[in-house]
């Protein structure tokens, strides 16, 4: 099973297209269309899916239909703990079964009816080939007695991605590098980003064919300077649309400071005694050594931020690390 979705045409993204393979039949189903997906869900909850990179789609499901698999395989996930280092689906398929993916139909608009032929075929060879590449990785992972590793990696990815935590107000308008500004300029990017934001919905398009994040950060670092930014404003936006910034841009200039976001603060860290650092070496050369055998990345058994808070047994973060993951570094 693969999906597709217009976030590069439409925003919010929504789910477009969700293609399915079985014996015999690759089919495409139409979530555009006025069709109760229920019984799909509830066919997928009988079986073990077949994904690449399932951690997108479990979003889209998630957030567009409340809707989470049950049990997966992730061809992405299985080919890095084979140790491959080319996991991307265009390259498992053309190593495994040799057949070349064409891929043009990539950034193409999923909203638009009807589908393209192009386009349908394109869709069709996302899936039409995964059984073969699950068959191939699946006899791998058994052959290096990984596939309660992959399976456990499996569990993670459905957990992981189907939560939609509700929007955090005093960081999702942060946009990178606004911790280096002073409380006026984030004043000023706070309105920006709503009004980008309002817009963008509106309009159903992205945000950033609103106004790009460059251009927000140069205007909110001149504004809270009283500096004109006029000349920073795209050439075709629309004089009303122009009007309605300079208005928000002066809201924000005249905030009292009391009512400024603050500065950013990255958390204290922690001070690492002796011991600790010692026990982050062990445990990094421990990892290193294992993944070497293993021919996978490091990473993979554990991440450097991971060692850091096992070193310190920080909170939580044993019930973080999947159980193949402590075997191999000799925690629990």
């Amino acid at each position: 099973m693969d999906t597709e979705a217009d976030s590069l045409h439409a925003y919010p993204e929504k789910l477009c297209l969700v293609q399915v393979s079985i014996p015999g039949s690759d089919d495409l189903i139409d979530p555009l269309a006025d069709i109760d997906l229920k019984p799909l869900w509830d066919a997928f909850d009988q079986h073990e899916i077949l994904m690449h990179g399932a951690d997108y789609d479990i979003r889209l499901f998630k957030r567009g239909h409340d809707y989470t698999p049950r049990k997966i395989f992730d061809t992405m996930l299985a080919a890095r703990l084979t140790g491959r280092t080319q996991f991307g689906l265009v390259h498992l398929v053309k190593e495994i079964i040799g057949v070349e993916l064409e891929k043009s139909s990539q950034k193409a608009n999923w909203a638009r009816r009807p589908l393209t032929p192009k386009m349908e075929e394109y869709a069709r060879n996302d899936t039409r080939h995964l059984k073969a590449v699950v068959d191939a990785l699946r006899e791998d992972l058994r052959a290096r007695d990984r596939e309660e590793w992959h399976r456990q990696e499996c569990e993670r990815q459905i957990t992981d991605n189907a939560v939609n935590p509700p929007p955090d107000t005093e960081k999702e308008w942060r946009l990178k590098g606004s911790a280096r500004m002073q409380p006026r300029a984030l004043a000023v990017m706070r309105e920006l980003w709503y009004w980008r934001e309002n817009e963008a919905r509106k309009r159903n398009r992205p945000p950033f064919f609103v106004l790009s994040p460059d251009t927000m950060r140069d205007v909110a670092e001149l504004a809270a300077r009283d500096k004109s930014f006029s000349n920073l404003l795209p050439r075709r936006m629309p004089d009303h649309r122009k009007q309605n910034i300079q208005r928000l841009v002066k809201r924000a200039q005249e905030l009292p400071e009391e009512e400024l976001p603050a500065i950013h603060k990255s958390p204290p860290r922690k001070h690492i005694s002796p011991a600790q650092k010692k026990r982050f070496g062990e445990l990094q050369t421990h990892r290193d050594r294992e993944a070497g055998e293993l021919g996978i990345d490091p990473t993979l058994i554990a991440s450097r931020a991971t060692l850091v808070r096992l070193s310190c047994e920080a909170d939580g973060i044993f019930d973080e690390v999947l159980p193949w993951q402590r075997a191999l570094l000799g925690v629990s």
